[in-house]
Parts: structure tokens; sequence; C-alpha cells
């Protein structure tokens, strides 16, 4: 770990705001909340190392075996399939090692490439253009979300579709007990709330179709 001095402001690193407050230090962790966004960010100078963390993603167990995480998928895959026309082109972006999304979605009639920055890093596929976008359980391992948003502004065809899935952050009292703070790879944690304000800041619509999924559409031009 870095030496820094405890609470060292620093500017949100997904909206880009200065105006960033102190909110919790629990664990030895330091956590800022955006006043703009309302992000909750872990300090960066005590995020893991690449090393460290691709050692706990190897940990992973996500089969397509596995009904429960089919179900868990589904939550995300359900309500994107209702907006797409047939026989789309997308990319499941942070995969993982086990792409069982893009399993799913290439099983209901879509072309479906697959990026990991760990597993599968082709890159040449950052340079296409995608009719949807998938990030399940992936935002909250950004380091730099803006700068990931604007990527995968850049990648959606007009009118296409980025459907994302993450834990929202909700109760602050409960924050120190819960589990998806606990996870180490875990650095920035998104309000609802937040994924209305980086929608609106690229003029994308987005809805809630159930809680922890965010579907956003870039406009037409």
């Amino acid at each position: 770990m870095k030496d820094f001095i405890p609470d060292t402001p620093f500017d949100c690193n997904v909206c880009g705001a200065t105006e960033t407050h102190h909110f919790l230090c629990v664990d030895g962790k330091h956590y800022r909340r955006c006043n703009r966004c309302m992000a909750t960010i872990l300090n960066p100078a005590e995020w893991l190392s690449p090393e460290l963390e691709y050692a706990l993603y190897l940990k992973h167990e996500n089969s397509p075996a596995d009904s429960g995480y089919i179900n868990f998928l589904s939550r995300l895959a359900d309500p994107l399939l209702k907006k797409l026309n047939p026989s789309r082109t997308g990319l499941d972006y942070g995969c993982g090692p086990a792409p069982v999304l893009a399993q799913l979605l290439t099983e209901a009639g879509h072309n479906v490439s697959i990026f990991d920055p760990f597993f599968f890093p082709d890159h040449s596929l950052l340079d296409q253009n995608y009719d949807f976008i998938t990030c399940t359980e992936t935002i909250e391992h950004f380091h730099r979300p803006a700068r990931e948003f604007k990527r995968l502004e850049r990648m959606l065809q007009p009118g296409g579709w980025l459907a994302v899935m993450t834990c929202f952050q909700t109760d602050d009292s409960r924050f120190s007990s819960w589990h998806y703070r606990r996870d180490p790879t875990h650095v920035v944690f998104y309000r609802e709330y937040t994924l209305h304000h980086i929608a609106r800041n690229f003029g994308w619509s987005c809805e809630v179709p159930i809680k922890d999924v965010a579907l956003m559409q870039k406009p037409l031009k």
C-alpha cells in the first residue's frame, strides 16, 4: 500500500467533481462521498494491486450449469432482451473468467463478443461499435469510471443500449457491514441516483426495471 495521509481529499473518479467529503473509515479503509453524483469511493491508495485483484478473480466459481447464477444474470438479460431487435451485435464488457451472460444472449439470437482485461484482453474489440453492451457486476471494479463510461459511450451505436448490474448503495447506516463493501476488489459504490447522473451527462435515457439493474440508451442522431 502506498503511503498516504488518512482521509486525503481526492476528486470523484465517476463524475470528476472536486466536491467530495469524508464519509466513513472502517476496517482501516477510508471512503469519500461525491456531493454531485453521490458515489462512494474507496481511497485510491487502498486499492489492491492488479496481481492481488487477479488472484481473487480466479476464485470466482460461476458456471453455466449453475441455475442460481443463471437466474441472477436473467435479472439483467430479460429486460434487456425486451429492448433489442433480433440479431443485434453486443459486447459483454468485463465478463470475468466465465462469460455466462454472453452465452445467454447468444442463445437468444444475438452476436456477442467478450472482453475482460484479465481473462479475455482482446483490445481490438474496443475499436468496434455495438448495438448493446453489458456490464454485469463490473462497474464497481472500475478504477477510472469516468474514462470507462466514455469508452462505452464511444463504442455504442446511436440508439444502442448499455445494461449495467451492480448492487445499489442505499442505507448509509449499514455500509460498514455491507457484504458488497467487504469485497476488496470493489472500489466504487453507486446509488441509483449515480447511474441516472451518469446517463444525464451523456444525454442518455436511463431506466431501472428491477433493483440493481439500469438500462441506458444512447439517443439516435
